[in-house]
């Protein structure tokens, strides 16, 4: 968002200097053209999906994760951890800091953190393809996003391990062999 606005104020920027060569009422020309872009700005953001949406994807791509590490289907498991990381990115860029009573949350930290410990030991564990390894830094990282969402003041938001997978047109059983 903050690049989409950066490149507005330059075109704006080019515009200006742009009527201000061409002789004429440069200054009205301009203050139009300004205001038409901060229109289209602002009908750009209602266009873009809100954080709880991303967060609807991170849960697709957790939930499956798990089903595919179960069934040690590990190319299917890092293809749904890399998902997993990549949309919890995205929902910190919609939102980098939430305001909470106790001021302001950098959700940007506590993501770096998650990534740099249970997201990690996850990684660790499917290239290891150890289920047991799996399945503890799975759950410690369902601890970590619920430690987020309760600092976040939304404790009601209570991860757990899924009950089934989010999806049913993917085959979770590993590739034959030599097929990988």
């Amino acid at each position: 968002m903050r690049a989409l606005i950066r490149l507005g104020l330059v075109v704006v920027g080019i515009v200006a200097v742009t009527a201000g060569t061409g002789g004429g009422d440069a200054a009205g020309d301009a203050a139009a053209e300004v205001a038409r872009l901060k229109a289209e700005i602002e009908q750009l953001r209602g266009r873009l999906p809100d954080q709880s949406h991303v967060m609807k994807d991170v849960g697709y791509h957790f939930s499956n994760l798990w089903f595919a590490a179960r069934a040690k289907s590990w190319p299917l498991a890092k293809f749904y951890l890399v998902e997993t990381r990549s949309h919890l990115k995205w929902a910190v860029r919609i939102i980098p800091v939430r305001k909470t009573k106790g001021g302001d949350l950098d959700l940007r930290v506590i993501l770096d953190a998650l990534d740099r410990t249970v997201l990690a030991d996850t990684q660790n564990a499917i290239d290891g393809r150890d289920l047991e390894a799996f399945a503890k830094a799975y759950q410690q990282t369902l601890a970590g996003c619920y430690s987020c969402r309760t600092a976040a003041e939304k404790p009601y938001l209570r991860p757990k391990i899924p009950e089934q997978p989010e999806t049913k047109i993917i085959d979770f059983e590993p590739t034959p062999a030599g097929r990988e």
